[in-house]
């Protein structure tokens, strides 16, 4: 009789501390790349494919300028968004919908709320009940169809993992991995999701800084780059990232996914294994300082405090 070892307990990359007491702890793991795209600090498990979430969605906007789409400034940065909802995100969408003559019912993401909770409780106290539009995703979604009308490719199965274009996103994402998919699965918003390794997503932030200048890889970085309020939100850690550290790509996924990649070519890549969203401003400040990025902002993704009573009692911190 054979006996299977255990797998190994993931190291703790955030613990929760509250009242000067450490009452539970996030797992996971995380890579950072050198300039040269060697893997320079590693923590965790960085062999076994994760799923990246709406990490995928800068290769995913490059795939559509490969169909075919000519998207350049906000347009493109929202295409590779998980926007916030916030009104100039959704008048965006629906202008880019009328600009490519297609209707929000074509829309095949879920109807959503807005996806920062601000923004959510305004749209509910203003009468508005769930829309496609609404949906983080929307942008993308609106440029996978106007990619389709493009290319003359099927709209209804846009989403299939055998359409065109979702076979040449994965074309996409392996050539800027380095590697290929490990598995597809469906994420969200109903698109084709690819698993790669953490070292295959932070390559592929560094392949798209890195890339010659008019690529559509680097186009999209640079809309990003940009744009980044269209990207992320007024509110989000994305956002403040790339615009107060110039030249630098950011994006996270659900799951708490997180990648970003420094104009010099260093990158990194973490996943929190049980999702809690909630670590991943700890983690990602915690590993821009093992990066030697020297930023204000910095300190402010890290602020994660616990309240008690309705006053910071605690805070969410790194461990590693």
């Amino acid at each position: 009789m054979t006996s299977t070892a255990p797998a190994p307990i993931p190291p703790v990359l955030a613990e929760v501390v509250r009242s000067g007491f450490v009452e539970g702890h996030h797992r996971g793991s995380l890579v950072v790349l050198a300039a040269d795209g060697t893997v320079e600090h590693a923590v965790g498990d960085i062999t076994t494919p994760v799923f990246p979430r709406s990490s995928n969605k800068p290769m995913q906007a490059a795939a559509i300028l490969r169909a075919g789409l000519d998207l350049s400034g906000e347009r493109l940065a929202l295409t590779a968004a998980s926007h916030s909802g916030e009104p100039f995100h959704l008048d965006l969408v629906r202008k880019m919908l009328a600009e490519q003559g297609l209707s929000e019912t074509q829309l095949q993401c879920p109807p959503d709320l807005p996806l920062d909770p601000v923004e959510a409780e305004t749209y509910l106290a203003a009468g508005h009940a769930r829309e496609r539009v609404t949906m983080n995703c929307s942008g993308k979604h609106t440029s996978m169809l106007a990619a389709c009308v493009k290319a003359g490719w099927p709209t209804e199965t846009y989403l299939d993992p055998a359409h065109p274009l979702q076979q040449l996103t994965r074309e996409v994402v392996e050539a800027a991995a380095g590697e290929r998919v490990a598995s597809i699965g469906t994420d969200g918003c109903g698109a084709p999701l690819m698993a790669l390794t953490l070292p295959g997503l932070a390559r592929a932030f560094r392949h798209f800084v890195l890339a010659p200048s008019g690529t559509p890889e680097r186009r999209v970085a640079d809309a990003m780059r940009a744009h980044p309020e269209y990207v992320a939100g007024t509110r989000r850690p994305d956002t403040w990232l790339m615009r107060e550290v110039p030249g630098t790509l950011s994006k996270m996924g659900a799951e708490a996914v997180q990648a970003v990649a420094l104009p010099d070519g260093r990158a990194l890549a973490f996943k929190i294994d049980d999702g809690a969203t909630r670590a991943l401003g700890p983690v990602l400040s915690r590993a821009l300082e093992l990066m030697g990025v020297d930023a204000s902002v910095v300190a402010r993704i890290g602020e994660a405090p616990l309240l008690g009573g309705g006053i910071p009692v605690g805070e969410i911190r790194a461990a590693f």
